[in-house]
């Protein structure tokens, strides 16, 4: 696979998920990623014992893992003015600074764009936020739980209205990692345009922005029609006995999204073993079909349930329409297209602990990116100074001092 990013450096001042996995991404694709952590407790993902019902396994840490692959580690002290010394120096050696620092704390630290900029006026600088940079909520911090999920309408529309139950998210992270690919892809952006035209641009993404990004679709038709989005209620099955799930004989369910319903119906009849159906005079053209689709899925259903998932793979093996296997995560990672595809990835803990990640969604040269692991705390302290010039008496001074770890 082609380093697309090789030769590129990301300065990253930030915690958690969402934008720790966008240079993530970017370490997964040649850059070389520097992570400035806290001096004493590192990245506050490094002390979270569990999120939610998902308890995070004592040997390997995968959610830290997950956003911080190929990483190095500096523990730095950003309160003190040589721990601001040292990040000026990897300011000026940096193409690209990303943070998730809310304004006061950026301000604070000393880290806004225009100090940033006094020491390399050259560097992309890049901001992950819970609202967006500006309007009352600012400066306010967030989750991908709330800007992402609730506050955007995602969870609005994942929820069943004949339910009264409001959706979790479906992952830990999911919102965070939907956002940092947005803000990979805002990076890559900008480095192209400062390569075409010199100029240096900020990058902004926010968790709010991305969740309404996603609803997009939705939130044009709300808005347009002058109602909230709200998702059709499980009775209401649509016009196409083809764009629908159906349940197995063992309990598995099948999707299928078929949108030309009458071109498919023929074929999934011959498939499924009921070519009967497809001269039934009920369905045999598309305006048949859409005006007798409760009872093709009546018909449907009888048939699907009449066999196992396992049987059903065998039948529609050669079927043409679109259609899929709800599967959970454990099914997903082997999943033939998955395998083959390298969208899984194998990699070890610093102690030589196996586990496996999800790969970067985006492969060059037709190759999946390898992920590599995530640095101890300060694991690249001292050959991160070193290279900047300070000598091993400097560099022992920081440490007695408690500048760096």
């Amino acid at each position: 696979m082609s380093q697309v990013m090789e030769g590129v450096r990301v300065l990253e001042v930030a915690e958690h998920t969402f934008v720790p996995a966008a240079s993530a991404l970017l370490s997964d694709w040649g850059a070389e990623v520097i992570k400035i952590e806290h001096v004493e407790r590192g990245d506050a993902m490094r002390g979270l014992a569990s999120t939610g019902l998902n308890i995070v396994p004592n040997d390997v840490h995968v959610l830290l893992e997950h956003s911080n692959r190929g990483k190095k580690s500096l523990a730095l002290d950003l309160t003190t003015e040589d721990g601001l010394a040292v990040l000026h120096k990897l300011i000026a050696t940096s193409d690209v600074f990303l943070t998730n620092k809310l304004p006061g704390v950026r301000t604070k630290l000393h880290i806004d764009l225009d100090e940033v900029r006094a020491h390399n006026p050259s560097i992309i600088y890049v901001r992950g936020t819970g609202q967006g940079e500006r309007g009352p909520d600012a400066d306010k911090g967030s989750y991908d739980s709330l800007a992402f999920w609730a506050r955007s309408g995602v969870a609005a529309g994942a929820q069943r209205p004949e339910y009264d139950l409001v959706p979790p998210p479906p992952a830990p992270g999911f919102g965070d990692s939907i956002g940092a690919m947005t803000i990979a892809g805002g990076i890559m952006g900008a480095l192209f345009h400062r390569e075409r035209t010199g100029e240096a641009t900020t990058v902004d993404v926010s968790l709010l922005g991305v969740g309404m990004w996603a609803m997009g679709q939705a939130l044009a038709l709300s808005l347009v029609l002058d109602r909230p989005w709200a998702p059709p209620a499980a009775d209401s099955m649509g016009t196409n006995p083809l764009s629908r799930t159906y349940q197995t004989s063992d309990g598995r369910t099948l999707w299928f999204t078929c949108l030309q319903g009458a071109k498919y119906w023929p074929l999934l009849c011959e498939s499924v073993g009921r070519p009967d159906l497809a001269t039934d005079a009920r369905f045999t053209d598309h305006a048949s079909l859409m005006a007798n689709n409760r009872e093709a899925a009546a018909e449907l259903e009888k048939v699907f349930a009449g066999a196992t998932l396992a049987e059903w793979r065998q039948r529609l093996a050669d079927f043409s329409g679109q259609w899929a296997v709800q599967q959970n995560t454990l099914e997903a990672a082997e999943d033939p297209q998955a395998v083959a595809n390298g969208y899984v990835q194998d990699c070890e803990t610093a102690s030589g602990a196996p586990f496996k990640l999800a790969a970067a969604p985006v492969q060059f040269d037709g190759q999946p990116p390898v992920p590599g692991r995530a640095p101890t705390l300060n694991e690249h302290g001292d050959a991160i100074l070193e290279e900047l010039g300070y000598d091993w008496d400097a560099i022992v001074d920081l440490k007695v001092r408690g500048v760096v770890a």
